[in-house]
């Protein structure tokens, strides 16, 4: 089986069930937003969340989606940067757990991590996000041999604004000979980055993950298909997520409408990251264009039934089957 490595934001997500909003209140989080805080606000959260009995899982765009493709069996590791702490020994563990191969340099700053506050009543979820040592990793941390050995190198968009990391690690994984995938993750940076990430993408890139608003700020399209027919002019495969209507995936002339998967949706997080897994790994399969679709939506579909980013094990077990199935059914056409 194909090999894959991903480059990201190392955090880790600390899940607290909340019995008032004293504690919002107490941080100035005004309930169901997401508010970046300072290293400072971040470890007072964190203590306080302590004594009321937290869940920790490894999280970010790119370590999610590797996550993944190690349980469906692809040897896979990734490259990012944490602190020497509780918080980043957590995440090195968790990764560990599922197989998965870190590189994970030290920092000055405390490890990132996403804490996100659920309020008993109606399940409202706060987010306060502190990236900390994640956003040190700097192209000087980058090393050929860490891309030796992979077939596929998986990047997460947020951290394309630091432009001179990214360019060095495509550059590198292009010279280890990598087939090369971008989630373009938030459309707000592919906005403040879109020159740098057209460069990047007609030149390094050769499978885009795109939603609906990413296209668009790409682009310049509202229409998902013809956002997907500019995207796909610039790299080998473009897909273009349109949420729980489905998906576009095109390569060339070939052009697939995917369908959503049927699933009680209840939270969306992790969805575009296990999509993203599930693709390449039928793509790493020599799957038709459509069977990759076709398995990320199945995958993608399982996760938005739990909440967070961490699909459980009978689901596991379910999508699995379902996919064993689509591959068997493509095999014998």
């Amino acid at each position: 089986m194909k090999s894959i490595l991903g480059i990201g934001n190392a955090l880790t997500d600390i899940l607290a069930i909340l019995p008032d909003d004293s504690l919002l209140d107490r941080f100035h989080l005004p309930k169901g937003s997401m508010q970046h805080v300072d290293m400072q606000t971040g470890d007072k959260i964190w203590a306080a969340l302590k004594p009321l009995g937290v869940h920790y899982v490894a999280g970010g765009s790119a370590a999610n989606t590797i996550t993944c493709t190690s349980i469906f069996g692809m040897r896979s590791g990734f490259i990012g940067k944490i602190g020497d702490d509780e918080i980043g020994h957590l995440f090195k563990s968790d990764e560990e757990q599922y197989g998965v191969k870190c590189n994970l340099l030290k920092g000055k700053n405390s490890s990132g991590r996403s804490m996100v506050f659920v309020t008993e009543a109606n399940a409202e979820r706060t987010f306060a996000v502190y990236l900390g040592a994640a956003l040190e990793l700097v192209p000087e941390d980058l090393k050929p041999e860490y891309f030796e050995g992979y077939d596929y190198f998986h990047i997460e968009g947020y951290l394309v604004q630091n432009q001179d990391l990214i360019r060095t690690a495509v550059e590198m994984a292009k010279e280890a000979g990598c087939i090369i995938s971008i989630d373009m993750a938030s459309y707000n940076v592919v906005e403040s980055n879109n020159v740098f990430l057209h460069d990047i993408v007609s030149k390094y890139v050769d499978i885009v993950f795109a939603n609906e608003t990413e296209a668009k700020a790409f682009t310049s399209y509202d229409d998902p298909e013809k956002a997907l027919e500019e995207i796909a002019k610039l790299c080998e495969i473009a897909v273009v997520k349109v949420g729980k209507d489905g998906s576009w995936v095109r390569k060339g002339d070939e052009v697939h409408f995917i369908k959503p998967w049927p699933g009680e949706a209840i939270d969306a997080t992790g969805a575009g990251d296990t999509y993203a897994a599930g693709f390449l790994y039928a793509h790493s399969l020599g799957m038709p264009l459509e069977v990759c679709g076709e398995v990320g939506s199945c995958i993608a579909a399982k996760v938005v039934e739990v909440i967070g980013s961490k699909i459980d094990i009978p689901r596991w077990r379910q999508a699995k089957l379902e996919i064993k199935e689509l591959i068997e059914n493509a095999e014998s056409v």
